[in-house]
């Protein structure tokens, strides 16, 4: 319609002009080309002007799609700031529960640590207590050690037994009296006795069968001594019989097997105090 009517215009004017005014046919032809010109350019203008009119409602529908998917980031970023703010409140509860369970557990693990320390003070006193009772017989075959926190006081057999015998001499006695005195001043050491032997077999030993007999007899006689004798409290003590198993050195000399049979008093520390905290 817009065509028509410029068109119509166009050729209105000229038709006016030409009609008013006679014009030699060089400037008629000037004329006319200037018409084509118009009718060129008008119609250029009229693309560009529909290629706006397209590009304008493009525009337009990016720009409701951009308003949509801003609406749903607004909306979604609401839900994640909410979803933080929750965690974070949940966190913070939470580290300070785990502050105030991780400071309980500096606290039991610092009184563990001083109950282990009280006991490795006493284990190092009592095994100078021990030293100083018996030094008389170090020379007879008699050490004392401290190993992973218990003292062994380690009696070799010919100190405490004839040789083939579970019956105690004289020397013997002598030195688990010693032993005693120490024991019966430290209430708080559990005893154990061992009976360890080499590895050769017993024989013409009557009611001694082998090794095993021969460890747990010799050990069973230690513990009476001390109870029945130096009366040690019976509850502390406990009796085992090692047998050829636990050898301190190989059984292939005279001198080896000498150190393999022997006698074995371990003493250790009550620890209910330590367990108790560990519960």
């Amino acid at each position: 319609m817009k065509n028509i009517f410029l068109a119509f215009a166009i050729s209105l004017f000229v038709t006016s002009f030409t009609s008013c005014v006679v014009l030699s046919p060089k400037k008629y032809k000037a004329l006319l080309g200037t018409k084509d010109s118009l009718y060129t350019a008008f119609n250029e203008g009229l693309i560009k002007i529909e290629n706006l009119e397209d590009e304008v409602k493009k525009l337009k529908k990016d720009t409701t799609l951009m308003g949509e998917d801003l609406r749903d980031l607004q909306s979604r970023f609401s839900d994640v700031n909410s979803s933080y703010n929750k965690l974070k409140n949940n966190s913070s509860t939470e580290i300070s529960k785990l502050s105030g369970d991780l400071a309980a557990r500096e606290k039991r693990l610092k009184e563990v640590e001083e109950v282990l320390r009280k006991r490795d003070e006493a284990t190092n006193q009592l095994k100078e207590k021990l030293q100083q009772a018996l030094l008389g017989f170090t020379k007879s075959g008699l050490t004392v050690e401290i190993k992973n926190g218990k003292v062994y006081v380690s009696l070799m057999d010919k100190l405490l037994f004839p040789s083939g015998s579970i019956i105690i001499d004289e020397n013997g006695k002598k030195a688990l009296a010693q032993l005693a005195k120490v024991l019966k001043e430290q209430p708080e050491i559990n005893i154990a006795v061992e009976g360890h032997t080499d590895n050769q077999k017993v024989n013409n030993l009557g009611q001694i069968k082998d090794n095993w007999d021969l460890s747990v007899l010799r050990s069973t006689s230690v513990v009476r001594y001390l109870t029945e004798i130096e009366k040690v409290e019976s509850v502390r003590m406990t009796a085992t019989g090692k047998g050829e198993y636990q050898p301190l050195g190989p059984n292939t000399g005279t001198d080896g097997r000498s150190k393999n049979r022997r006698i074995e008093i371990v003493l250790s520390p009550k620890l209910d105090e330590l367990y108790n905290l560990i519960k």
